[in-house]
């Protein structure tokens, strides 16, 4: 028993030959699903990565700069007076952080140039700031920067705000 069927799709079989022209089958839609495929792909794609970006880099700790409990306040060079300040790098956890560098930077308060020191094994610098600190005219309290640039073969980072060292006129 063989069918006899004359529609477009058995004759274009028989003849071997297919024309775009008549080829009936249901393709409009496929764009548009390709589309919502990619939307919804990207979308949890990004949820995927902001969950992971909230985990952090692993391993990496945080290093921060510890100032001894005297030093935090300096007069500013009226006089011509120098001050010395104690500084400790320290990481989150309390750990002495040996080898890396405390640098002093200028905020609100007037530093001539830039001052760094670096920790030894024991973590700690002593910055000298050699009367080099003042304030505007108009100032009566200002504040010095630290930042810590931690030893270059280790884990540590600095990303979060260090304390300030205040500077006062008296």
């Amino acid at each position: 028993m063989t069918s006899k069927r004359t529609d477009s799709d058995s004759t274009d079989r028989m003849n071997g030959s297919r024309s775009f022209a008549r080829d009936d089958r249901a393709i409009e839609g496929l764009p548009i699903r390709l589309v919502i495929a990619l939307v919804v792909g990207v979308a949890a794609l990004a949820i995927m990565l902001n969950m992971l970006g909230g985990i952090g880099s692993v391993g990496d700790t945080e290093v921060t700069v510890k100032i001894a409990d005297d030093d935090q306040v300096i007069e500013a060079d009226a006089t011509g007076s120098s001050a010395e300040v104690n500084a400790y790098a320290i990481d989150e956890n309390g750990n002495n952080v040996s080898d890396a560098t405390i640098v002093a930077t200028a905020d609100s308060a007037q530093l001539d140039g830039v001052l760094d020191e670096s920790t030894g094994d024991d973590n700690h610098a002593t910055l000298d700031f050699d009367g080099s600190q003042s304030l505007r005219a108009d100032q009566d309290m200002g504040s010095i920067q630290l930042e810590v640039i931690p030893p270059s073969d280790s884990n540590y980072i600095d990303e979060q705000p260090n304390p300030t060292i205040r500077v006062v006129s008296r």
